[in-house]
């Protein structure tokens, strides 16, 4: 007997069954729940000087996101929702 026909010996032509792992589900709420992301695509220079300015006032990129969008809605004579 060859050594492969030795190997395959007790092989079966079905693949062994594998246990599909359970979805989480999700329980927690997050602060993104009803909310969309508003993006675009910037030179790296703005992202460095938006951080900057995060640093600088102790704040985050979106709360000065959020303060820009309401400055310009005010500016185009909308209401500042953010």
């Amino acid at each position: 007997m060859s050594r492969l026909q030795a190997a395959l010996d007790g092989v079966t032509d079905e693949p062994p069954k594998v246990e599909p792992k359970p979805t989480p589900k999700k329980t927690k709420k997050t602060t993104r729940d009803k909310t969309v992301l508003i993006g675009g695509h910037f030179p790296p220079e703005v992202q460095k000087q938006l951080r900057m300015i995060a640093a600088e006032e102790g704040t985050t990129n979106q709360a000065l996101l959020a303060e820009a969008l309401n400055l310009l809605f005010r500016k185009k004579g909308k209401d500042a929702i953010v």
